[in-house]
C-alpha cells in the first residue's frame, strides 16, 4: 500500500490523488530534524508512537495514539494534522484539518510549512504546495522525512524521477528509514523500471519483516505485472502478520478482479464488509464491489452499493464523502450512456458541497469540476459548442487555480473533443498531456492513433489500458473491455 491516502475530503474527484506528507518530528534536541512542538512530554511519547505506526500504514491503530496526544496537549498541531491524515472519514478529517490550521502559529517552522503545504494540497494550489516543501527541504536538508514529503509530492505530480531523487536521499541521510524503501518502490514501478521496484521493496521487507505493509506493497508490483498467483500468495503473507490489515484484503479482490474470477472477488469484499472495523474499511468494501460489477455490465447493482455507500456517509453528515459518491454514481451512469441520469447526480454532487460548511477552495474546486462534467455530457448529446465553451472555461480556470490534477482532466476534455473532430494529431498532443496514471487515457490515446492510421501506437497503447492493473480502479473497470476489444481488431 502506498503511503497516502485517497482524497475522500475533495467531493470533485473520485480517484485523484492528494498524497501522504509525511511529516517528521524528532527530539528538540536534534537541530537537523523537525521538531515536535507540544507541551505535553506524554502526548510527545503518544504522538511517536501513533507516527511509528502510521509510516508502517498500520493507519487504525495510529489514530488513537494521536487521539490520545491531543488530550493532553489540545494545541498539539502536528498531532492534529496526523490525525486529520489517519481519520476514516472525511468529516473528521476536516475538524483535524481545521485544528492543525489553528493552532499553527504554536508550532516550529518546519511543522508549520507541513501544514501550509498540506493545505495547499487540499485547496488544490499545487504550486504553492511544492514552494512549501522545497522550502521543508532546505530547512532540514539533513531530515530523512522532508525529503520523503517533497518526493510523495513529486510522486503525486507524476514527477517520478525527480520522486526518485528524492526518496534516495532520504535514504542515504538514514538507510534504516522504512517509508523511504517504500515510495522508491511505487516510484521505480510507475517509470517502468520493475527490477529496481522490487529491490526497494524487498529491501522494505528487510526492515521492517514483521509488519504486513512491505508484503502489501509488493503484492502490489506482482498484481501490476500480471503475477496474480504470486500477488495474492504476498497479500496472504501479510494477512498472516495482521489478519486485519484490510489493504491487504482488497488487494486479493482486486487481483480476482483481473482473472475474471468475479464471484470471488465480490465474495471476498462482502466477507471484508463484516469484519470492518470503520466506515471508512466499509466504504472502501463497498466501492471494491461496485468495481467488480461494473466489469460485469451489472450498472444498477455498482449503484445500489454506491447508494449503501452515500448511506454511511449521510448517516454521520459527511457532505465531502457524499459529494464523492455522488459523483461516482454520476461516472458510473455516464460511461452506461445514462447521460441525464448521470448530469443529475453530477448536480446533486455540486449543490452537497455548495450547502455543505466546507471551505470556499474546496467548493470552488467543485464548480470547476463540474464544468468539466457538464462538457462531456454536452459532447457525448451532440451540443459540440457548448461543450466547447466549457473546455476552455475549465481549462483557464484549471491553470488559474495552478490545480494539476484538473490541468490534466482539462487536456482530457479538449482532448475527446478533438478525437470526435477528428483532429487526431491534436488528441495524441491532449492525451499526452492528460493524467499518465489513468488507465481510460491509454484507451484514448489508442482511439486516436488509430485514427491516424497508426496501429503500431494504437496497439501499444491498447495494451497498457488492458493491463493497466491499478487497485480498486472504477477507470479501468470502465475500458478494460473496450481495451481488449480494440486489440482484438488491430
Amino acid at each position: 500500500m502506498k503511503n497516502f491516502f485517497y482524497p475522500r475530503l475533495l467531493p470533485f474527484a473520485a480517484f485523484l490523488l492528494i498524497f501522504i506528507l509525511i511529516a517528521g518530528c524528532q527530539q528538540k534536541e536534534d537541530i537537523d530534524k523537525i521538531p515536535v512542538t507540544t507541551i505535553s512530554e506524554e502526548g510527545k511519547t503518544d504522538f511517536l508512537a501513533g507516527r511509528d505506526l502510521f509510516e508502517k500504514l498500520e493507519l487504525r491503530e495510529s489514530h488513537t495514539y494521536f487521539e490520545n496526544a491531543i488530550s493532553k496537549d489540545n494545541e498539539f498541531a502536528i498531532a492534529h494534522y496526523y490525525s486529520a491524515l489517519s481519520n476514516p472519514t472525511t468529516k473528521g478529517f476536516f475538524k483535524d484539518l481545521k485544528n492543525a490550521v489553528a493552532f499553527i502559529d504554536k508550532t516550529s517552522k518546519g511543522e508549520k510549512l507541513i501544514i501550509l503545504a498540506f493545505q495547499a494540497g487540499v485547496d488544490g494550489n499545487q504550486q504553492n504546495q511544492g514552494d512549501y516543501l522545497t522550502q521543508l527541504v532546505e530547512l532540514y536538508p539533513n531530515d530523512e522525512r522532508a525529503h520523503v514529503q517533497l518526493g510523495n509530492f513529486y510522486f503525486g505530480q507524476q514527477k517520478y524521477q525527480k520522486a526518485v531523487d528524492q526518496l534516495k536521499t532520504s535514504t542515504e541521510i538514514n538507510p534504516d528509514y522504512s517509508a523511504s524503501y517504500n515510495m522508491l518502490g511505487y516510484s521505480y514501478r510507475n517509470l517502468g523500471n520493475y527490477d529496481a521496484a522490487e529491490k526497494s521493496f524487498v529491501k522494505y521487507i528487510e526492515l521492517i519483516p514483521d509488519d504486513p505493509n512491505p508484503y502489501d506493497s509488493y503484492a502490489e508490483l506482482l498484481m501490476k505485472q500480471g503475477k496474480y498467483v504470486k500477488s495474492i500468495e504476498q497479500y496472504n503473507k501479510a494477512l498472516s502478520l495482521d489478519p486485519t490489515f484490510f489493504a491487504s484484503h482488497m488487494g486479493i479482490s482486486n487481483n480476482y478482479i483481473y482473472q475474471g474470477e468475479f464471484d470471488k472477488a465480490k465474495e471476498n469484499c462482502e466477507a471484508c464488509y463484516k469484519i470492518a472495523k470503520n466506515d471508512g474499511e466499509r466504504r472502501i468494501a463497498l466501492l471494491t464491489l461496485a468495481v467488480a460489477n461494473v466489469y460485469e455490465g451489472n450498472t444498477d447493482n455498482a449503484i445500489d452499493l454506491m447508494i449503501k455507500r452515500y448511506g454511511l456517509a449521510n448517516a454521520i453528515e459527511d457532505p465531502g464523502a457524499m459529494a464523492t459518491d455522488l459523483a461516482i454514481m454520476g461516472n458510473i451512469l455516464f460511461e452506461a450512456g445514462r447521460y441525464e441520469d448521470a448530469g443529475e447526480k453530477y448536480e446533486e454532487s455540486l449543490a452537497t458541497t455548495e450547502e455543505s460548511d466546507l471551505s470556499y477552495e474546496v467548493k470552488e474546486n467543485a464548480r470547476r469540476i463540474t464544468l468539466y462534467r457538464q462538457g462531456r455530457i454536452m459532447l457525448m448529446t451532440g451540443n459540440i459548442e457548448d461543450a466547447k465553451t466549457h473546455a476552455m472555461e475549465f481549462t483557464k480556470q484549471a491553470n488559474d487555480a495552478n490545480n494539476t490534477f484538473q490541468i490534466w482532466l482539462s487536456h482530457d476534455l479538449n482532448g475527446i473533443i478533438a478525437l470526435n473532430e477528428k483532429d487526431y494529431t491534436k488528441a495524441q498532443d491532449e492525451f499526452m498531456n492528460a493524467n499518465q496514471q489513468n488507465p481510460y487515457t491509454f484507451y484514448k490515446l489508442a482511439l486516436a492513433y488509430a485514427g491516424d492510421d497508426n496501429k503500431e501506437e494504437a496497439k501499444r497503447y491498447a495494451e497498457m489500458s488492458a493491463n493497466f492493473n491499478a487497485l480498486t480502479s472504477m477507470n479501468q473497470a470502465f475500458v478494460q473491455k473496450k481495451a481488449e476489444d480494440m486489440l482484438a481488431t488491430l
